[in-house]
């Protein structure tokens, strides 16, 4: 098992990665797979339905990891991943994005191709559906306090019309009330956490109950969707459907919540050095804005950074303390680590570093060619 450790060293095994020249990301299945396994259990045992969000790698290839642990269905964020994961087998697909009515035909096409689910939050994205001939499930978008899309939970009239609109043709099947509580990722108790995945809850089941007829709540699904609020609570009661994403990999981000352990961060970025600066303390690396994003993720005292290094060993990686190595800058091709002398007196110029990115759903998007760290061979595109 990984543990926070307290010495850099060099690559065990360095011509494991000689094929690497550029930003690679690099997962450790086995921890994929025990990141998936873990939700699924929990879904399991709580009763509900486990549609995984694949956009966090949006790899048709790591999406089919999710079929060993039983996985059937998924959520999307585009039209185009869409059909990226239609085309590789994936027949139950939810577009967990406000409906983009430009896309119609496109949706129409997907529609008689797979059981789709789609997103709604005003009359006029319900009504412009009714150009779409194949059935698809209707989740009406609920704003539980996050501010991005959807119905305030608490404006019944504003609920009533879109549902009213949406039922009107008839040819398509309301589902339930779906939202993502984004506004988790700011609250760094995880008490507090707890306290909000309750709290999303009952607004859901305040936003259902208001779109369903006495004593026929039951017919309406709830469906929700963040890491954070998931990952405080040991059962996910109250919802039918769990829709999390960024657990499969994890991030520094989440580590900083207290969301995973080291253990559980399942993707790196590898890059290479390309100058190292002993006077001030840095080394750059091919690894910029590019391939990590400009996110960003705290740290002990405050530090701010856009990922953290780990140690490549044999039987995995260990995560480096944030006050002896740490990404403190990026421009768009470059990356600037911050190190302790412990750490430079060990790189060398050409070595690959191992980074734990503050947000995994944009670097693995950025850096969109993967290697598996335990099955050498040949690099695939998501």
């Amino acid at each position: 098992m990984s543990r926070d450790t307290t010495a850099y060293r060099p690559v065990a095994d360095p011509a494991r990665w000689s094929g690497i020249s550029h930003p690679t990301s690099v997962v450790d299945r086995d921890r994929v797979l025990a990141n998936l396994r873990h939700v699924r259990d929990q879904a399991d045992a709580s009763g509900v339905r486990f549609r995984p969000h694949v956009k966090t790698h949006n790899s048709t290839t790591i999406a089919a990891l999710y079929r060993e642990v039983g996985v059937t269905a998924i959520t999307v964020s585009s039209v185009e991943m869409a059909r990226r994961f239609a085309d590789a087998g994936w027949d139950d697909i939810t577009i967990a994005f406000p409906v983009n009515v430009r896309a119609i035909e496109e949706l129409g096409r997907l529609a008689a191709a797979v059981h789709l689910g789609l997103l709604v939050d005003s009359p006029e994205a319900a009504t412009a559906l009714d150009r779409i001939d194949a059935p698809v499930d209707l989740w009406l978008d609920i704003d539980v306090g996050y501010g991005r899309t959807g119905i305030p939970w608490d404006d019944p009239a504003a609920l009533g019309r879109v549902l009213e609109a949406a039922d009107r043709s008839g040819r398509h099947r309301v589902r339930g009330v779906l939202t993502h509580a984004g506004h988790g990722y700011h609250v760094s108790d995880p008490e507090a956490r707890a306290a909000l995945w309750d709290e999303v809850a009952e607004r859901m089941g305040a936003a259902r109950d208001a779109l369903a007829g006495p004593g026929s709540s039951g017919s309406l699904e709830i469906s929700v969707g963040d890491t954070p609020t998931g990952g405080a609570v040991s059962r996910f009661d109250g919802v039918d459907e769990i829709r999390v994403g960024n657990f499969v990999f994890f991030d520094m981000q989440q580590h900083a919540l207290g969301t995973c352990t080291s253990a559980d961060l399942a993707l790196v970025i590898a890059c290479p050095v390309v100058g190292i600066y002993p006077g001030r303390g840095e080394i750059v690396v091919q690894g910029g804005s590019v391939h990590l994003s400009r996110d960003a993720a705290p740290g002990p005292a405050g530090v701010m950074n856009h990922g953290q290094l780990a140690v490549m060993g044999a039987d995995g990686w260990d995560l480096l303390p944030v006050s002896m190595a740490h990404v403190r800058g990026l421009s768009q091709e470059h990356g600037i680590i911050r190190c302790v002398p412990e750490v430079l007196d060990q790189v060398r110029l050409g070595d690959l570093v191992f980074i734990v990115p503050a947000h995994a759903c944009l670097a693995a998007n950025q850096v969109s060619e993967f290697v598996y760290r335990t099955e050498p061979g040949a690099p695939f595109r998501a």
